[in-house]
């Protein structure tokens, strides 16, 4: 079958790394990702199911691994060669459609009794990624046993299918699994004033979270560019203002002062931080009130911040990793309700990997958000 293979190569990895140094993206022409033909993967035991992806969407952890900057933290946790793809509605042997959970938990390892945390509920934080009959996999479209979304077929199990509604279209569905991630974000904050920083996909889907599930006093928003910024106020921003801006936008809101340089004698009560850079985190650190809590969605990697308002301020720094099956369930609501479909940008078939790549690097300055491969006519070519 047809696929795009991520294969361990550290010399590729690295010429990757300083491709995408020139132009964000590029890591696709220069590394170990490849067009290829490969076996479909095995169904690994009862209750798996093959899926045959009808789109799989471009994240920002995909763009970080193609382009050579994923954390080392994940090697553990990966199995090499993987295909990648997290973001997927696919269908299934019976024609039915299903959007795929990625998190690969105790569940669809085998393990049994489950860890504590799959037990509560809690599957995003299962311990056991790289336990039971798998290999090793933080998630479907990191594990050589389970494929991705990025080829023409993959194998899931049933803890991991959502199934999506006869009304639902393709676009709609396969932005159910960013949002969950932004339901579970937006749980965890409270009903002050927050400030969003970022407004690609993750930073669109928690504004329009925290409005149709929560009761902010007021949502600041940040966003780079001008489609992003117009999205951000349907979505149901107060306050939409350019990065720069947030300092002295949440200065205003909240009546605060400057005690030196670039402090705020208050803040906002919670900040929730959709990039992961040293400069949105030492934003977020900057605009964040006195015993407030930063929310990190957006994936860090190694940065190098000065953590001192931390310590002084009593600051809590959270993070916000995937989702629970609740989560899932809200995501789908969501997506309806808020008509998150319009954040698909473009679709492109797989043999156009490199544009498709580029361009959800370039996405908000070029105007888009959410790019995704198109597999619904690849079987037949």
């Amino acid at each position: 079958m047809k696929a795009l293979v991520f294969e361990r190569s550290l010399p590729r990895y690295a010429a990757a790394r300083v491709a995408s140094s020139f132009r964000a993206g590029a890591g696709a022409w220069a590394g170990p990702l490849k067009l290829a033909e490969i076996d479909p993967p095995e169904l690994p035991g009862p209750g798996w199911h093959r899926v045959r992806p009808r789109l799989a969407g471009i994240c920002g952890s995909d763009l970080a691994t193609v382009d050579g900057r994923s954390s080392r933290y994940f090697e553990p946790i990966v199995s090499f060669p993987f295909v990648p793809g997290h973001e997927v509605v696919g269908e299934l042997d019976d024609g039915s459609r299903v959007v795929i959970e990625p998190v690969l938990k105790c569940a669809a390892r085998g393990v049994n009794p489950p860890c504590d945390w799959c037990a509560a509920g809690m599957t995003n934080r299962c311990e056991r990624t790289a336990f039971g009959h798998l290999e090793p996999g933080l998630q479907t479209g990191y594990c050589t046993d389970t494929g991705g979304g990025w080829s023409i077929a993959l194998v899931a199990h049933d803890s991991q299918l959502h199934a999506v509604p006869d009304g639902m279209s393709d676009e709609a569905a396969v932005m159910v699994e960013p949002t969950a991630c932004a339901v579970h974000a937006a749980a965890a904050v409270g009903d002050g004033e927050v400030a969003v920083i970022g407004a690609g996909t993750l930073g669109l889907c928690t504004i329009a979270a925290l409005r149709y599930f929560g009761t902010p006093a007021v949502v600041i928003a940040a966003a780079k560019h001008p489609e992003q910024r117009s999205l951000a106020k349907r979505l149901g921003a107060d306050v939409v203002v350019e990065p720069d801006e947030v300092d002295r936008a949440v200065r205003r809101t909240v009546g605060s002062s400057l005690v030196v340089g670039d402090q705020l004698t208050h803040g906002a009560d919670a900040v929730v931080d959709c990039v992961g850079s040293d400069d949105s985190i030492a934003q977020a650190l900057r605009v964040v009130a006195p015993g407030g809590t930063v929310h990190m969605v957006g994936m860090p990697g190694r940065v190098s911040v000065d953590m001192t308002s931390l310590w002084h301020r009593e600051v809590s720094i959270r993070g916000a990793y995937a989702y629970t099956a609740e989560d899932f369930t809200k995501a789908f609501e969501l997506v309806e309700a808020k008509q998150l479909d319009q954040l698909v940008s473009a679709l492109y078939p797989l043999d156009r990997f490199h544009e498709a790549i580029e361009h959800a690097a370039e996405a908000g300055r070029r105007g888009a958000v959410k790019i995704a491969f198109d597999l619904r006519n690849e079987r037949h070519r």
